[in-house]
């Protein structure tokens, strides 16, 4: 017998756990080390934002400062692409990819990107889906009820299945930022290299969010196959 919160499965989860900390401490490094260099245009990423949108005609896409470290994101309910302070105030190299990716979410928003229009429609049911997977499993664990259990696996599914959109999202924007600051001159071909070395580290924290899911997934279907069938 084992306790569910802690069973043997779980040594499932520790390479994933390993990826997780080794990607957090690798955009923390790149962020900490480009966030400390200037871009050559002197703009920050407000700056560099605002110009972005206005060449793709998202005059209605407002940017705005949020509190907190690498809290940059793109919401589109209320159209804003939100800046942490120090990329929207600071003219760093760090600043400009990220307010530069955070754009690139705004331009697929505008042209359907169908895997960003999938990841929104999936939004509302992964957030239900989070909160009760777990305790409905479980509970279904402790009690042998493999009907329970079979419905936390499918809301849990759910949100592998977000993760697992997040990444083309995620790899499209960085692609479309790099694109835009190469050919658009807001960095030289060195600087460059610095920003693609910033979006891919953040690239990795998804990978290894995604990675943690599926192994989760995994895990639960191993319990639920020792429980059985009624």
């Amino acid at each position: 017998m084992f306790i569910p919160f802690f069973d043997p499965t779980m040594i499932l989860l520790i390479p994933a756990l390993i990826l997780a900390l080794w990607a957090q401490s690798r955009v923390k490094s790149a962020f900490k080390q480009y966030s400390k260099i200037a871009n050559g245009s002197r703009l920050t990423g407000a700056q560099v934002a605002r110009r972005i949108l206005d060449r793709y005609a998202l005059q209605d896409v407002e940017v705005e400062a949020v509190s907190g470290m690498l809290s940059d994101h793109y919401d589109p309910l209320k159209r804003v692409v939100r800046l942490s302070e120090s990329n929207f105030s600071q003219p760093s190299l760090a600043g400009l990819a990220v307010a530069a990716h955070e754009c690139g979410h705004a331009i697929q928003h505008s042209e359907g990107y169908s895997a960003l229009r999938f990841r929104h429609s999936l939004a509302r049911p992964v957030q239900f889906g989070s909160w009760a997977a777990f305790p409905l499993f479980f509970l279904g664990l402790i009690f042998s009820s493999p009907g329970m259990m079979d419905i936390g696996i499918v809301l849990f599914s759910l949100a592998v299945l977000f993760h697992m959109v997040t990444l083309p999202v995620e790899f499209d924007a960085s692609k479309r930022a790099i694109a835009i600051l190469n050919t658009d001159g807001y960095l030289t071909p060195n600087e460059v290299k610095g920003a693609k070395k910033v979006l891919d580290a953040a690239a990795w924290t998804y990978v290894a969010a995604a990675t943690m899911a599926v192994l989760q997934l995994l895990r639960l279907l191993l319990l639920r196959g020792m429980i059985g069938d009624d």
